[in-house]
């Protein structure tokens, strides 16, 4: 049964509507340093292969692009939020005109983060107990409660294909009494919200835990031991170091159970991206390539460039000669610095579509990588291009 035509599945039949292939253990010969992994999430809106990057869709858009952008882009799946979407336009207005997708005319698989990093991260006044999450909107100042049911009674309404449940992220440096209340409210909140699914959903588990090895521990345990149809590496990204990330992803990652997909929340960089990928992660997201597109800053294969630097005034070139994307095939860097000093909105555009076909195309070559059971060559090459050149 080994090789990439002998698809097995990992594992019993999921909780929900989605089901979870991976490739034989055999497949990947020659990479026997590495836990990299290839698969598929097969969900009622089409097949999502993996290792994937989602792209963000924070407020039912990704900023600047339209769908058939994203489609054009190779995108199988994208991230939304559901605290941003409770707050404006309303889950139940999405529900009206016929749901998230038809909302935004996507119709790929979404997944959505159910908002506790955000209450963290831009509500204001927020204060939590056991019952949940009282915080002031970040919009209007107007209070709001976010509970475990409400946060799957928001997901359902928006109809949304992967739900994620409501966690308590901490931000770091954080004591040891507050990273495992935490870690113990987590697990509570993620019974409750298993509890309160009512439809065909599926439904993400999230390990909390900060840095601690022995709370990562425990939070992985628990949330496996409930039994979601796949689990996710919250509460990374909220100010410790790159090292320690990587430490903790290389706990964590192979407690979670093999046959179920395993997903890093908001983490992004490309380094980190493969460092995950090699210790079993099938599944990220992040506000980075997007983010960095508008203010100016372009992943290209030798490095980062940040486009507004005087250098490329007169610069013909394409923004990376090596890449494929729709800008760099019809414009040149200095067209690019021009629209970005300018204050084109073009210039988000172009810089957006070449940011994420950058990251998309590095997931699929990743994923052949994996197949071709050469991930950790690959990697290894890819870093050492991607180094030597932040300054292209």
């Amino acid at each position: 049964m080994a090789g990439w035509n002998s698809r097995i599945t990992c594992g019993a039949r999921p909780l929900a509507m989605i089901e979870f292939f991976c490739e034989s253990p055999d497949s990947r010969a020659g990479d026997h340093n590495s836990n990299a992994r290839a698969g598929t999430i097969r969900t009622g809106r089409g097949d999502v292969l993996t290792p994937v990057f989602m792209p963000v869709g924070t407020q039912a858009t990704v900023k600047s692009l339209t769908p058939e952008d994203l489609e054009g882009l190779g995108a199988g799946i994208i991230l939304a939020n559901a605290y941003h979407l409770h707050i404006r336009p309303g889950e139940d207005l999405v529900r009206k005109l016929g749901g998230l997708h038809r909302f935004m005319h996507w119709d790929g698989p979404i997944l959505t983060d159910s908002g506790g990093y955000q209450i963290v991260s831009l509500a204001k006044n927020n204060r939590t107990d056991e019952q949940g999450v009282r915080f002031q909107s970040h919009v209007d100042g107007s209070p709001m409660q976010l509970t475990p049911e409400s946060a799957i009674g928001i997901q359902e309404a928006l109809g949304c294909d992967i739900m994620m449940c409501l966690d308590l992220p901490v931000a770091l440096p954080a004591d040891s009494a507050a990273l495992a209340e935490a870690v113990g409210r987590t697990t509570r909140w993620a019974r409750r919200c298993l509890a309160a699914r009512t439809g065909a959903q599926a439904l993400f588990g999230i390990v909390q835990g900060g840095t601690a090895p022995d709370l990562r521990r425990q939070s992985a345990e628990e949330i496996a031991a409930i039994g979601f149809d796949g689990y996710a590496i919250g509460g990374l990204s909220m100010g410790e170091s790159s090292a320690a990330i990587h430490d903790t992803i290389a706990l964590t990652a192979p407690l979670l159970p093999a046959h179920r997909p395993r997903y890093v929340m908001g983490m992004g960089e490309p380094e980190d991206i493969l460092f995950a990928v090699g210790a079993g992660v099938d599944m990220f997201d992040c506000v980075l390539p997007t983010r960095n597109a508008r203010n100016g800053s372009l992943y290209t294969g030798r490095g980062k460039l940040v486009i507004k630097q005087a250098r490329y005034r007169e610069d013909a070139q394409p923004l990376d000669p090596e890449c494929s994307c729709y800008t760099c095939r019809h414009y040149s860097r200095a067209y690019l610095r021009h629209l970005f000093v300018a204050g084109e909105i073009l210039a988000m555009r172009l810089n957006t579509l070449h940011n994420l076909h950058f990251y998309l195309q590095m997931m699929r070559l990743v994923r052949e990588s994996i197949v071709a059971g050469r991930f950790n060559d690959f990697a290894r090459g890819f870093l050492e291009r991607y180094r030597e050149g932040q300054a292209v």
